[in-house]
């Protein structure tokens, strides 16, 4: 698991600019994307508790918008290029560098746990571990909200990210995975992709009872 994330870290503190200029619109060119995300901030104020982690945040785009969305949002990454570009570029939400496995808050301390196609370099045996962390930091009656690369076959798929190896998933199976961890998946959204892999693009949304 160390490997893995050194690895990860790396590479991403060694694209930052780059891929942060990638997300510079916010998802305005992608209307699923804030549709769901949207919905989960809805869904989220309506618990009362309006604290929401962004796990595995990269540049901070999404964790701005979840604070615009009217939620006390804070990011955590595991590069430290990443969030020093956070920090600079949004200066409302707070940022920490801490890996998802690893988050330094206390258990059930969010209302929502926003994961925006950041579990996607995990590999497959670490992600039970990885999920049942932010079931951990999740009130009861929270919400988890999970973006990644679906796939129609049996098993997940790795494949060459751009930045570092990721994996798709099949959907059923993650969403098998989420309930594994204490979740009630509720909701899901797939649809075609807008890049070149072929994937579907997928979000589940999931609650803890």
């Amino acid at each position: 698991m160390v490997e893995h994330r050194d690895e990860t870290r790396a590479a991403y503190d060694g694209v930052v600019e780059l891929y942060a200029s990638l997300f510079a619109d916010g998802l305005e060119t992608q209307p699923f994307a804030r549709s769901m995300i949207g919905t989960f901030a809805e869904l989220v104020r309506g618990t009362g508790n309006l604290r929401v982690a962004d796990v595995g945040c990269g540049p901070g785009h999404v964790t701005a918008l979840l604070r615009d969305s009217g939620l006390d949002a804070c990011g955590f990454d595991l590069s430290p290029g990443m969030v020093d570009h956070a920090r600079r570029t949004y200066p409302g939400p707070r940022f920490d560098v801490a890996p998802m496995e690893e988050l330094p808050v206390a258990d059930g301390a969010f209302g929502g746990v926003l994961a925006h196609y950041s579990l996607i370099h995990t590999p497959p045996a670490e992600l039970p571990a990885l999920l049942a962390q932010q079931v951990r930091v999740l009130a009861p009656g929270g919400l988890l909200m999970a973006s990644f690369f679906g796939t129609e076959g049996p098993e997940p798929v790795r494949f060459d990210h751009k930045v570092t190896p990721a994996y798709s998933w099949p959907v059923d199976r993650f969403a098998g995975l989420l309930a594994g961890a204490g979740l009630v998946p509720f909701a899901r959204l797939l649809h075609d992709p807008a890049s070149e892999r072929g994937f579907l693009d997928t979000h589940i949304l999931a609650r803890r009872p």
